[in-house]
């Protein structure tokens, strides 16, 4: 069968989450929830994911808006990216989200595109998507980390196996921001770390994060930790639109008597998971922000990293970034 035919599925649209959840709960792992859906029809057309059901999950509107909460937001997982970017309460306290959620792909697509779905992205490695037998796929093999494969998109740091990347934008604003993701399932609620909420080859090689089968995403919250911080976001990417990060960083900083009093900052692009660099954290604390300082973040961020045949690039590219965000946040 030819390329960018869809296998056939059923569709289903609820209007509630009880009724979402039921739905998840009985296709298991044969549903796929589809959340604004510009991911999954990729992945239907090249017929790599072939499921029997999909959920499409945009009816849930109590699921979409922005709220301010105790110093802080609640975000619902629908709420699309352009009303994130534009939100006078995000731009007004957590800017380094509203800034990373205008930067993801193209206009027409933040306006249908969630957060919650932009968050729960797989992987773009060329060779998974191609529907090949890889470690991610069920294989046995690691296509792009051979001497001839396509790894200039692919990881410096935590490989096990796969050296694929976490794609998304949103992700790295939301670690640096200490937020926490609320997951719905049928055995109730649980609430997870940011960080906590990716994971690794190493945990789990055919996912990238802890959702399990039957369970959804439907909160984010963000703590009142860093409201009205200085905030720094930058992505590089080949093109400016449609395009996924080459690497990106976000970076959140208090600063106190004119040093550093607490900060957090992370990357995409260059691991799986989105990677807080928390010895970059500990470098900079206590100290003034300034050029030296900087540049002592930028070489600390890069430090382990083991790049593959064609992106050594990426090395100073990330350094840079580290580098400007301290410096010019």
């Amino acid at each position: 069968m030819a390329k960018d035919m869809m296998q056939p599925f059923e569709l289903y649209q609820p209007d509630t989450l009880d009724n979402a959840l039921s739905l998840a709960e009985r296709y298991g792992a044969e549903g796929w929830l589809m959340s604004g859906g510009n991911d999954s029809l990729d992945w239907f057309k090249d017929r790599a994911k072939r499921p029997v059901a999909v959920i499409e999950l945009g009816g849930l509107t109590d699921l979409a808006g922005i709220k301010a909460v105790d110093g802080g937001l609640e975000i619902g997982a629908q709420t699309t990216l352009t009303e994130i970017a534009n939100s006078d309460l995000v731009r007004e306290n957590f800017s380094v989200l509203a800034d990373a959620a205008a930067r993801v792909a193209s206009p027409q697509i933040r306006n249908a595109s969630s957060i919650g779905g932009n968050v729960c992205q797989d992987a773009r490695c060329w060779y998974y998507r191609d529907g090949l037998d890889c470690y991610r796929a069920g294989g046995t093999t690691c296509y792009a980390d051979t001497p001839e494969g396509m790894n200039r998109e692919h990881c410096l740091f935590g490989a096990d196996r796969c050296v694929a990347v976490s794609p998304s934008d949103t992700a790295p604003a939301l670690v640096a921001l200490d937020a926490e993701f609320v997951i719905s399932g049928s055995a109730g609620t649980r609430t997870v770390a940011a960080g906590d909420f990716f994971i690794g080859p190493d945990i789990d090689i055919e996912r990238m994060t802890v959702l399990e089968p039957g369970e959804i995403l439907t909160l984010i919250k963000i703590p009142a930790t860093f409201a009205g911080a200085t905030f720094y976001f930058e992505k590089v990417a080949d093109r400016n639109v449609w395009d996924f990060p080459i690497v990106n960083v976000a970076a959140a900083i208090k600063e106190s008597d004119g040093k550093i009093e607490d900060i957090r900052i992370a990357c995409a692009g260059v691991e799986c998971v989105p990677k807080r660099l928390t010895v970059v954290e500990e470098v900079v604390k206590g100290s003034v922000r300034d050029e030296e300082t900087a540049k002592l973040a930028g070489q600390s961020a890069v430090r382990g990293a083991t790049p593959l045949n064609f992106n050594h690039f990426k090395i100073p590219l990330m350094e840079n970034l580290v580098v400007r965000a301290l410096r010019d946040a």
